[in-house]
């Protein structure tokens, strides 16, 4: 009983140090299970480590060294799987031999032989997928007590003489087995405790930033301003509970939540020089209260008493800032210091990705402005020319004309959005023939035979008209006589072929004009639109006839 004691007294300086061990970021590789060498390393001299010390924590009995070696030999195979515990109990081993005494061969094979047992459970395990067994208190105290009792085994069987090694093992069997098993248990029962805390922290800390996530996706996408902003920074708010959450662009608060809100007014100047800093040098700034104080620009009775000041960017440039607070006399948690980090580079992304959404629409604005202005001034000129001419013969034909004029312009007015039904487009198609079928009079004939079920389908606005348009100003006002164009539907396997055909074969590789611009930019509204699949085909046979088609997919 004495020596257990004894034993267990070492003990306990030995689990102090595990312990403080534990605290380290040196012991987290080990929470998880890796066959990275860079494991294996911290295993093999974290645990040799172990294995000398419980030879130095040792009683000398009778020219021998009772001892707690084992639990470094056993739990470096239990880490690091039989070839780090073989390399481990081998240098315990190798470091009790030089000690001497009659034991001392018989130790350096018994610590081998511990190393390699707790390696040899370590494959057991993984193979079985039993891989959280390893970290089960009672597990290695049973494993520890089996390799004791090996341990004491080898003893009786290599240490000289034999009767001198039985005293020694009926005096130190009992105490050894019950220290090393029981100080094998606590120590793993350390480890599994801050794994425990580690993996606590991991659920909460990833379940915190994906609700941020979820509750704030899209937000800032539909842009940076106030409104916006005042979501954004109560969402913070409610999910971290710190202080106060404040939000600015480059020039002014956009929304403050939380304490303090009776003073930061949101759409006034900024006012911290330490925000400015954080604009201007794009970094991130933390005034814990002490070291660096934190005091309030704008009252001196403000309850917050740290802050955390982090840059927005759109790519690369700063237009704004996150600011967390604190109140007076609490810190910041580290949970909500790593998870600020994280918080501003979603929300800049956001930011980024609005700022690309809102130059797409402003692109195909752009195109479709282009495509109007392709077609207006000619045809607008063309047109008044027509009805200049038809105003005396026929009056009524006149106001007809004017009529279409006024729907084709009025539909180019309402084409600014980026899609519209094919029924649509065909009826500002419709206006823009009316006025072309009078100045050619018998020289153009119009055939559509579009499928009524597809007179709802989406497709890009300003899509058919181009291509109308081209084939009269390149085909048919070349033609004398029998001008025919042709708008259709096909059913094809993969969707509906949408063809537009001239009946005079003229088609040339447009130059870089406005009408090949406008080629151009129909077919990658087209492509954007439906795909690949769907570009804009063009077929023509020489003074027979020009076909454009594209396909709108089922």
């Amino acid at each position: 009983m004495e020596l257990i004691l004894s034993l267990l007294q070492q003990m306990c300086v030995y689990l102090m140090l595990a312990y403080m061990l534990s605290k380290t970021p040196l012991v987290l590789p080990l929470l998880n299970i890796s066959s990275h060498l860079s494991h294996r390393i911290i295993c093999y001299f974290m645990f040799s480590a172990f294995c000398i010390l419980g030879t130095y924590f040792g009683l000398q009995i009778n020219d021998a060294i009772a001892n707690t070696r084992a639990i470094g030999a056993v739990m470096g195979g239990l880490f690091g799987g039989p070839v780090v515990g073989f390399a481990v109990g081998l240098t315990g081993g190798i470091h009790r031999y030089t000690l001497g005494g009659f034991t001392d061969l018989a130790c350096a094979i018994s610590t081998t032989a511990e190393g390699l047992i707790g390696g040899l459970l370590h494959v057991y395990l993984l193979r079985k997928n039993l891989g959280r067994y390893l970290f089960n208190p009672a597990i290695v105290f049973g494993i520890t007590f089996i390799a004791e009792v090996v341990q004491m085994l080898i003893l009786l069987i290599v240490a000289k003489p034999f009767d001198q090694a039985y005293n020694l093992v009926s005096e130190i069997a009992a105490p050894m087995i019950i220290a090393n098993s029981v100080g094998a248990a606590l120590f793993m029962n350390i480890l599994q405790d801050r794994k425990t805390m580690v993996e606590k922290y991991s659920a909460a800390f990833s379940r915190r930033a994906l609700t941020i996530a979820d509750r704030s996706v899209g937000i800032l996408t539909n842009g940076f301003n106030s409104e916006n902003a005042e979501k954004i920074a109560r969402i913070v708010y409610e999910e971290t509970n710190v202080g106060a959450v404040a939000i600015t662009d480059q020039e002014k608060i956009l929304s403050f939540i939380g304490i303090g809100d009776d003073h930061h007014k949101p759409n006034t100047p900024i006012s911290s020089q330490c925000t400015w800093d954080s604009l201007k040098h794009d970094r991130i700034i933390y005034l814990d209260g002490k070291e660096h104080p934190y005091q309030c620009s704008l009252s001196p009775h403000c309850k917050l008493g740290s802050a955390l000041i982090i840059p927005l960017r759109a790519g690369k440039e700063v237009i704004g800032t996150i600011k967390l607070y604190e109140r007076k006399h609490k810190l910041f948690s580290t949970v909500n210091m790593s998870m600020a980090e994280g918080i501003a580079q979603l929300l800049s992304s956001q930011i980024l990705f609005g700022t690309y959404q809102q130059q797409q629409s402003l692109l195909a604005q752009s195109e479709i402005k282009l495509l109007h202005a392709q077609v207006n001034p000619h045809f607008l000129f063309n047109a008044l020319n027509t009805i200049s001419a038809i105003t005396r013969k026929d009056p009524d034909k006149a106001r007809e004309l004017i009529q279409k004029l006024s729907q084709f312009f009025r539909s180019n007015l309402k084409q600014n959005i980026n899609v519209v039904t094919l029924k649509e487009e065909l009826e500002h198609v419709d206006s823009y023939l009316s006025i072309e079928k009078a100045r050619f009079t018998d020289r153009l004939n119009v055939v559509i035979d579009i499928a009524p079920e597809l007179l709802d389908t989406k497709l890009p606005s300003f899509t058919l008209q181009p291509l109308v348009e081209n084939a009269i100003k390149h085909g048919i006002s070349h033609l004398i006589e029998g001008g025919l164009i042709r708008v259709t539907s096909t059913r094809l396997a993969q969707g509906y072929e949408i063809m537009v055909e001239d009946n005079a074969g003229l088609y040339q590789e447009p130059e870089q004009s406005h009408s090949g611009l406008g080629m151009e930019i129909v077919d990658r509204r087209l492509i954007n639109q439906f795909g690949q699949d769907s570009a804009l085909k063009i077929r023509c046979e020489r003074e027979s006839l020009t076909q454009m088609s594209f396909i709108i997919p089922y």
